[in-house]
């Protein structure tokens, strides 16, 4: 898988650091991490592709792993995808984490679903996390997945309200099924809500490790494409590649619509706060957190845990004043929202 090559290293150890994990990556962890001990250290973030600092996806894994230390005192770590990598590769950074004591260890991201099935079998007593992935059947995993398409129904909702030009488009990181659920739930709730509005769509690429989540000039590049052609409103699914949307809608006065984290509120996007109208989230911060709160509890959690717009696992980002004091939007989505809890709205994934 590919990363983005200025992210070197993630963790969140403040003692002395020791590069630990095997060649295929590399990690900052505590220096207590000792074969010999048996203590928890806390839990383990293996990233995907994008890594730290994408301002969206695997931020917010860090956001629950940083709050999970602070609440249990453990000095958990976080690793970083390697170019190139296998699932071989990935599996030795699971195991090698296993064996270090870290526990909960979690692959951020379906690209791990083989390597964490694999490692878990391996380790029976160390519980093992997968986000976005829930065909890892163990005991010991956790399958962290959301419906995405919830929110971003809604995020079409507010874009139906909010268009002038009636042409909106999406721009997704890479063509599989789990960006689907993010387009399609957009799309129908843009054409639910408002009649006629073209909802323009486009793929970065077929699959990840060519850069669909990590590139953010073929973000740009493709919502500036969406624009030329019409739209003023852009949805990005794109992990770290959204950020280039994000600047491509700013350079063109028009409005961006963020994803996973409320992507107005991050710094690394302050220049272009004023155009990101809200953002589509699904709390992985509170999925990551809650996992290593049931190790910590004695009663880890297992099989699906799916976050919805009904447990608050996904959700609409109301941070931007345009969004929240604007009364026509703000009462769509709510009278959506409650429709989608109710059930009278059945939303598409495909």
């Amino acid at each position: 898988m590919r990363r983005v090559s200025r992210i070197a290293v993630a963790g969140v150890a403040t003692a002395a650091l020791a590069v630990t994990v095997s060649a295929c990556g590399s990690s900052s962890t505590s220096s207590a991490a000792s074969s010999g001990d048996d203590k928890n250290l806390g839990l383990a973030l293996a990233y995907d592709v994008g890594g730290k600092g994408d301002q969206s996806f695997n931020d917010a894994a860090t956001s629950g792993m940083e709050k999970a230390d602070k609440e249990f005192g453990y000095t958990s770590t976080a690793v970083e995808p390697q170019d190139g990598e296998s699932d071989a590769d990935k599996v030795q950074r699971l195991e090698t984490l296993a064996k270090q004591g870290y526990n909960p260890v979690v692959g951020v991201g379906y690209a791990y679903a083989p390597a964490v099935k694999e490692a878990a079998a391996k380790f029976p007593d160390t519980t093992f996390g997968i986000v976005d992935d829930e065909q890892v059947k163990a005991d010991n995993v956790a399958d962290l997945v959301f419906s995405e398409e919830q929110a971003s129904y809604l995020a079409g909702v507010a874009a139906a309200k909010a268009t002038k030009s009636n042409v909106v488009g999406f721009v997704g990181g890479v063509d599989v099924p789990l960006i689907h659920k993010f387009g399609a739930g957009f799309k129908q709730g843009v054409q639910d809500t408002k009649k006629g509005v073209t909802v323009k769509e486009q793929y970065l690429t077929e699959t990840a490790a060519e850069g669909g989540f990590s590139s953010p000039d073929k973000g740009q590049s493709a919502a500036e494409g969406q624009i030329d052609a019409g739209a003023d409103i852009v949805y990005a699914a794109a992990g770290l590649s959204g950020q280039g949307v994000i600047k491509a809608a700013s350079a063109a006065k028009i409005w961006a619509i963020g994803v996973d984290s409320d992507q107005y509120q991050q710094d690394a996007l302050k220049a272009y706060k004023s155009s990101i109208l809200t953002s589509a989230m699904k709390n992985v911060e509170g999925a990551v957190y809650d996992l290593a709160k049931s190790v910590k509890d004695g009663k880890p959690q297992s099989g699906v845990v799916r976050g919805s717009l009904s447990n608050g696992g996904v959700s609409l980002a109301s941070s931007n004043p345009t969004f929240s004091s604007d009364k026509t939007i703000q009462d769509a989505v709510t009278k959506a929202a409650e429709a989608i809890k109710a059930g009278t709205i059945t939303v598409k994934t495909s």
